[in-house]
Formats: structure tokens, C-alpha cells, sequence
């Protein structure tokens, strides 16, 4: 599966991220301390570059798709793609951050809702990720838009994170 960074929104401007955005996208990290509080370690321009070339096992850079939304010229938002992972067909978010002045405000839900729009257009039929337990901002925001939790596991992030998933099926399930 094929995905188009920039249909990804049809309200803010997507486009892939580069090296040179890891500035920016450090920032974005900055904000956001209750992340690194259950995945640490603390933010850092190393780890953004990482994150820009991290991939499951399999999968190749042309599998990925590392995302940023602009308003303007501000980035609000950072998303980690991988197409047809872990099973053909399934799309799999490694990594959603929203800028800190953009939270509690629908902003990130809106996003999520534009991504499985579109993805449910291009032919996929589910959304897979996974949040580190305990967290429960990230339990509270996926569960709120969704996703469904599918089982506890380990991951190299954390002791045990949930993994779920949101079908994009015709069943009105988006």
C-alpha cells in the first residue's frame, strides 16, 4: 500500500519530515514531558532522528512515512506510518505526537479522523498501534477515538504495552 503524505489532511498541511525538521520536531517532543515519563529516555534531537529511521523488522523506508502537519508554518503534529505492517492491509501508527497548544482541544482526534478516512479510501482495513500501560493520557485519547484494545505484550519501549486496533470496515465502524 501506497500512502500520500499529503492527503492525509484535508485541514492542515502534511508533508514528509527531514533531517532537516529535526529541530522543529524537538520542540514538538519538548512539550509533551508525560510521554518520556512511560518511554523514556528524555526527549532529544538523537532520538528524533531515530524515530525518522526506526522500522519493524521487515519492513523497508519505503514502508514508512514520517509525518508532519503544519498551520501554517508551525508543526502541530508528528505521525510514524508503517503500510502493511504487521499483515498486508494494516496500517500501523509507531508514533503520534500533538503539539502542546494544540491538546484538549479535538485538534488530534480531528487528525486521527482524517487519517482513517483516508485510509479507509486507499484500501486499508485496519489501524494497529500501541500505547505503554499505564498511561493514561495515551489510553484515554486512543480508546476516545476508537481503537480497541487487543492484548498486552512487550515491546522495546516498555515492560508491557496495549496493543489495539480500529477496523475500517464497512460495519460503521469508520
Amino acid at each position: 500500500m501506497k500512502i500520500d503524505i499529503e492527503q492525509l489532511s484535508l485541514t492542515y498541511q502534511a508533508r514528509k519530515l527531514k533531517e532537516d525538521d529535526i529541530q522543529s520536531i524537538y520542540q514538538l517532543y519538548q512539550g509533551n514531558p508525560l510521554y518520556f515519563q512511560y518511554c523514556p529516555p528524555s526527549a532529544s534531537k538523537a532520538m528524533v532522528s531515530e524515530d525518522m529511521h526506526a522500522l519493524p523488522e521487515g519492513k523497508t523506508e519505503k514502508d514508512k512515512y514520517f509525518a508532519g502537519f503544519y498551520d501554517q508554518q508551525k508543526l502541530i503534529a508528528v505521525m510514524d506510518l508503517i503500510a502493511d505492517y504487521p499483515d498486508m492491509g494494516t496500517v500501523f501508527i509507531g508514533f503520534f505526537m500533538l503539539a502542546e497548544d494544540r491538546q484538549g482541544n479535538g485538534t488530534g482526534s480531528a487528525l486521527v479522523n482524517e487519517l482513517c478516512t483516508y485510509l479507509k479510501n486507499i484500501g486499508a482495513v485496519r489501524i494497529q498501534l500501541a500505547w505503554v500501560k499505564g498511561n493514561p493520557q495515551a489510553e484515554h485519547f486512543w480508546l476516545k477515538n476508537g481503537f480497541m484494545k487487543v492484548k498486552e505484550t512487550a515491546s522495546n519501549a516498555a515492560d508491557c504495552v496495549i496493543l489495539a486496533e480500529k477496523k475500517l470496515n464497512g460495519d460503521g465502524a469508520l
